[in-house]
């Protein structure tokens, strides 16, 4: 599937994809034409949803760029993202098995990023140095990011996107659907934040779950998995080379001088055609 729609008549043709259970929608907009169709927030939150669209986490556009594709990310409420790891993974196996390449350039709204096929299945992405300081992230106001002041101490991190991850015994007696979306709109996070709770496992190995701003709790999260990774390696919970097991499978965080690498499986599930009726009724 090359073209995102250069004729809407005949519907818009899109991919279903995920990186553990982390779901996505991709629309290929890289052909000539495909500008005629605009992707808003309306038609994002409608293929979002799970029982009158296709349903995602997050939306993908690929368009063309000064790398080998630009990257454009919505939540599933229609809110835009400026980075979105599993989905860069998922997008960078697709092009390379198109391609041949076994590396790409890649760029998004957060920056460059690098991506590499490691083989078995296993595709890595750089997603760039972490946001530490309270501006980047962005927070309210000036404080320590490492140790919030909210109950829990937890650690705020930037990947391109807004993260306050807490270090806790046990990630199974979280009550997650209660405890997100508080979180979230915290007054602390002006942009809104996604939502980690950690458990340290060893010092290489951490099991976490996650609530995902604009979209809820999600089976797995690359930028989230990132920001985790960095904030234990902070606080001197484990090193800055670990395994994080979520929901839907295993990561494989390393953050070097050049950025935080992330490492996994992605897969995609079907190719489908969003009906022109269906486009038609968000007009």
């Amino acid at each position: 599937m090359r073209q995102m729609c250069s004729d809407i008549t005949n519907g818009l043709p899109f991919m279903k994809m995920h990186g553990l259970g982390n779901d996505f929608v991709v629309l290929d907009g890289r052909e000539a034409g495909a500008e005629s169709f605009s992707v808003t927030p309306t038609l994002a939150k409608a293929i979002g949803h799970r029982h009158f669209g296709v349903g995602f986490d997050q939306l993908a556009i690929i368009s063309n760029g000064k790398g080998d594709a630009h990257l454009t990310f919505y939540n599933s409420d229609g809110s835009t993202a400026a980075a979105c790891g599993n989905a860069t993974r998922c997008i960078a196996r697709f092009l390379m098995d198109e391609t041949g390449k076994s590396s790409l350039h890649l760029t998004t709204d957060r920056g460059d990023l690098e991506a590499r096929d490691l083989g078995d299945g296993q595709t890595s992405v750089n997603m760039g140095q972490p946001q530490l300081e309270w501006q980047d992230i962005p927070l309210a106001h000036a404080m320590d990011t490492l140790e919030l002041p909210i109950e829990g101490a937890p650690t705020a991190t930037g990947m391109g996107n807004p993260h306050c991850t807490f270090f806790v015994d046990d990630v199974a007696a979280v009550d997650l659907a209660s405890f997100g979306p508080e979180i979230e709109h915290h007054p602390l996070y002006p942009e809104r934040t996604n939502v980690q709770v950690a458990q340290i496992v060893g010092p290489d190995h951490i099991r976490m779950r996650v609530w995902e701003r604009g979209a809820g709790v999600t089976l797995a999260s690359g930028s989230s998995s990132c920001a985790t990774a960095v904030a234990a390696a902070r606080r001197g919970l484990t090193g800055r080379k670990l395994r994080i097991d979520l929901d839907g499978g295993t990561l494989q965080i390393d953050w070097r001088e050049d950025g935080v690498w992330m490492t996994g499986p992605t897969a995609h599930v079907f190719s489908g055609t969003l009906t022109p009726a269906f486009l038609d009724s968000l007009k």
